[in-house]
């Protein structure tokens, strides 16, 4: 905050707060011109309710000052005074990380046993799944949804479809290292003939029905253009994210529209490393609780 911003909080809290203790003594003393506490205000409802012109009771007029006293003293404390950090030093990132740290001294321990298991048969301890269900709601459950069958442009953990592999020890380095992959636009190099016939070849590529003619004349251009990262046979490499396009498993759609879009505006993905946020315990057990989810056997990418 510039100190122009912070000078100019600075003044607007303390004057409202003079304003306030000033209206109180205001209000609270008798003026000249107005008739004794005994005497009416002219004012009446319903026939027979008066109003009386009498001052506030005093144990009244005592909580408002102690409440001005009480945010004078918090302003002390407190930050709420512009770039002012209060004499306590408080602020609600050191409270968040003196939290973190009392979390991670008391759980320190349940954590390094589970470190030592290895994944997949940590996968099948429940009160360590539990455990990595709950981590995995609060960091990752907002891209891959609390079910983790994903959405458009986020991965479905549940299957068998992986874009690095599906193994223990890919799942960790995918959490731990982020990933970032990245699909080049094409449509220059193809224009918009060459768009349609690689795109009606993809979609052809798992079985469904695409013009022959579009279909032949894709895949010569799918082998000029495509190959190196999706393969010959279009199952993908999971070394460098390319995804198996014979499958159903579409992270971005798979109808022909959507190939299409991809092939004309390219795709990129972004997976943020956990390691820093998480730490390699935390990441562990909830690697374990990914790699459960889609019930893989040991070893399988």
């Amino acid at each position: 905050m510039s100190s122009f911003w912070s000078w100019f909080i600075i003044i607007i809290t303390i004057a409202n707060i003079l304003a306030c203790f000033w209206l109180i003594r205001w209000t609270a003393k008798p003026r000249p011109n107005e008739g004794a506490a005994t005497d009416t205000t002219g004012h009446v409802w319903d026939e027979d309710l008066t109003e009386y012109n009498k001052p506030m009771p005093r144990w009244w007029l005592n909580l408002f000052y102690i409440t001005i006293v009480f945010a004078l003293v918090y302003l002390v404390l407190f930050p709420g005074l512009g770039n002012f950090d209060g004499v306590l030093g408080w602020s609600q990132v050191s409270a968040y990380e003196e939290e973190v740290q009392e979390a991670r001294a008391e759980y320190s321990e349940v954590y390094e046993q589970y470190a030592q298991t290895p994944i997949p048969e940590l996968a099948k301890n429940a009160s360590a799944m539990a455990t990595g269900q709950r981590i995995f709601a609060n960091n990752c459950a907002v891209c891959h949804g609390s079910d983790a069958r994903g959405a458009t442009g986020f991965p479905n953990l549940a299957d068998g479809a992986w874009l690095y592999g599906g193994s223990p020890d890919a799942i960790k380095q995918s959490i731990l290292h982020g990933r970032k992959g990245v699909m080049p636009s094409f449509g220059a190099a193809l224009g918009t003939r060459g768009v349609e016939e690689v795109a009606a070849y993809v979609y052809s590529l798992n079985g469904r029905e695409a013009p022959r003619a579009f279909v032949e004349a894709g895949a010569a251009k799918y082998q000029q253009l495509c190959v190196s990262c999706h393969g010959q046979d279009g199952e993908g490499n999971t070394a460098i994210g390319a995804p198996d396009l014979t499958d159903d498993a579409w992270l971005y759609g798979g109808s022909l529209e959507s190939i299409k879009n991809t092939l004309v505006n390219g795709r990129q993905g972004r997976m943020p490393a956990q390691q820093e946020l998480l730490g390699e315990e935390r990441v562990h057990v909830v690697s374990a609780y990914v790699y459960s989810l889609s019930a893989m056997e040991d070893g399988a990418q």
